[in-house]
């Protein structure tokens, strides 16, 4: 795909709102860590953050490659969806570990909606989409071990 000055306008857009929900996410996680009881859910909760922190590097590395600087002050339309981690912050106040992992699985198929759509915008380019698919696999995998906890 050839990269137009509107292209790379749309594909950083795309980008920058990924990073939000990556930033929501890591937050998330973060805050669940801070409230779950259980040692081995907050060690799982905290790598969950490092990972986006990690994942939000990637992203930001993508727009600088576009010759754009990273300001994630807007996080784009993608990024104004997705406010579920934000809203879903009270469910942790309790204390409740199974409301807690609620959240985070609410807020995880909402990023991982969010990344399928941009995927299905295809304003990215080849090496963008491989990091997109990518990340998007992890987060995957993260809701399955989440809603395991749920069971266990």
């Amino acid at each position: 795909m050839i990269h137009t000055d509107e292209t790379t306008k749309e594909a950083v857009s795309t980008l920058e709102g990924l990073i939000s929900i990556l930033e929501d996410g890591k937050l998330g996680y973060t805050n669940a860590a801070e409230h779950v009881e259980s040692p081995a859910i907050k060690t799982d909760f905290l790598d969950y953050a490092r990972e986006r922190a990690l994942f939000i590097v990637e992203i930001q590395d993508e727009i600088n490659r576009l010759g754009k600087s990273t300001d994630t002050s807007g996080g784009g339309p993608l990024g104004a969806l997705h406010r579920t981690w934000i809203d879903i912050k009270s469910s942790f106040t309790g204390g409740d570990t199974e409301a807690i992992i609620n959240a985070c699985i609410t807020g995880e198929e909402a990023a991982i909606e969010k990344y399928k759509m941009a995927l299905e915008k295809n304003e990215l380019e080849a090496s963008q989409i491989s990091i997109v698919s990518k990340q998007l696999n992890s987060i995957q995998n993260t809701l399955t071990k989440i809603k395991m906890k749920k069971l266990s």
